[in-house]
């Protein structure tokens, strides 16, 4: 089907009986859009209006602001794409289970569902959100671990999403400092809208995570801390919910990007568990063992042997760390049977309950 209608004079339609018709003037330019943003954004929220701040200098776009034009790049570039090969918490996960990629888009409902009805710059969130976790390598947070000696002063997620991973997008500098310093041991954020996001990042997994372990059989729904039942919930939909009503009362409330007292003691009670029940058990530790190794000898193979990466700029070993920060899980694990001969009852396994 090629549409219908498409005289000279006529536009062309997607369906034959199309009503859908509006009365405008004109189409709302970038500037338009922005002045009107401007207008409703929240005292201290951040402006897109004096922003667009980029390491090469661009001309505005026609009709999307700066922070639109970020979260479009990022959607649609290569290291957003790779997360869907890449572990959250569970390598090759099972149906329904999380990949890096959904995690970072359940992290952006969450910040989003937090920003809007705080007048906060919702497509800034957007970006940083699906931004995050960019840097992350294959194997989940293993990968840190792995690639760590190979980086002045370790091998952070954050900062080379920011700094290497998403480099070549020209991203602006309020995006940029929110991706970069999304986590809670990296320094705050320089806008609400980052700092919303570091918060949406520990509820979205906090909540998530626990479901996939009580899909694979990991824990049980009745296992959950007290103070997380009773004020939270057991099921994601309630949490997520009490959490994200947690931070909107609060803010509205004190004008701070927080939580109060009783939630953030749920959420901490929250995340403790996972780390003690999924994150840190036995089987977890064997499998981040198993992702360390293989990374870091495919980090030494390739340094060893530069003529195998050629679209990756910079020294050796440098080049080496950015290609198997890349990988995927599959085309890491692949990559070390293929040029290591790396015996396959080494290789990261799944789920192993």
């Amino acid at each position: 089907m090629e549409g219908y209608g498409g005289a000279p004079d006529e536009p062309t339609l997607a369906h034959r009986d199309s009503a859908a018709r509006l009365e405008i003037s004109a189409a709302a330019s970038r500037a338009t859009r922005e002045t009107i943003e401007s207008t409703h954004l929240a005292v201290g929220a951040t402006r897109a209006v004096g922003a667009g701040n980029r390491a090469r200098p661009e001309e505005p776009d026609e009709w999307r602001s700066c922070f639109e034009r970020d979260r479009d790049r990022i959607l649609h570039s290569n290291a957003f794409r790779r997360l869907a090969g890449k572990t959250q918490v569970f390598v090759f996960p099972e149906d329904h289970m999380r990949t890096r990629l959904t995690h970072a888009l359940e992290v952006a409902q969450v910040a989003v569902g937090i920003a809007r009805p705080l007048g906060l710059n919702v497509a800034l969130v957007e970006a940083i959100a699906l931004g995050h976790d960019c840097g992350h390598g294959p194997g989940g947070h293993a990968s840190e671990e792995a690639l760590d000696p190979f980086v002045e002063h370790g091998f952070d997620h954050a900062t080379w999403g920011a700094d290497v991973s998403l480099a070549p997008l020209n991203l602006c500098v309020e995006t940029l400092d929110g991706i970069r310093n999304h986590s809670w041991s990296r320094p705050a954020p320089a806008t609400p809208e980052g700092e919303v996001v570091s918060w949406a990042d520990r509820i979205a997994y906090v909540c998530h995570d626990f479901e996939d372990a009580v899909a694979a059989g990991i824990v049980e729904p009745t296992d959950l801390p007290a103070v997380v039942a009773q004020r939270c919930g057991v099921r994601r939909g309630r949490q997520l919910g009490a959490f994200i009503n947690a931070m909107v009362r609060t803010v509205a409330a004190t004008g701070v990007v927080g939580m109060d007292a009783r939630h953030a003691e749920a959420l901490s009670a929250f995340r403790a568990f996972n780390y003690e029940r999924i994150y840190l058990r036995a089987a977890s530790r064997d499998q981040a063992d198993r992702v360390v190794a293989m990374l870091r000898a495919l980090v030494e193979h390739y340094a060893a042997n530069p003529g195998l990466i050629l679209d990756q700029p910079g020294e050796p070993l440098e080049r080496a760390v950015a290609y198997v920060a890349g990988m995927t899980d599959r085309f890491a694990c692949r990559s070390a049977v293929t040029l290591l001969g790396w015996p396959e009852d080494r290789l990261p396994t799944g789920i192993d309950r």
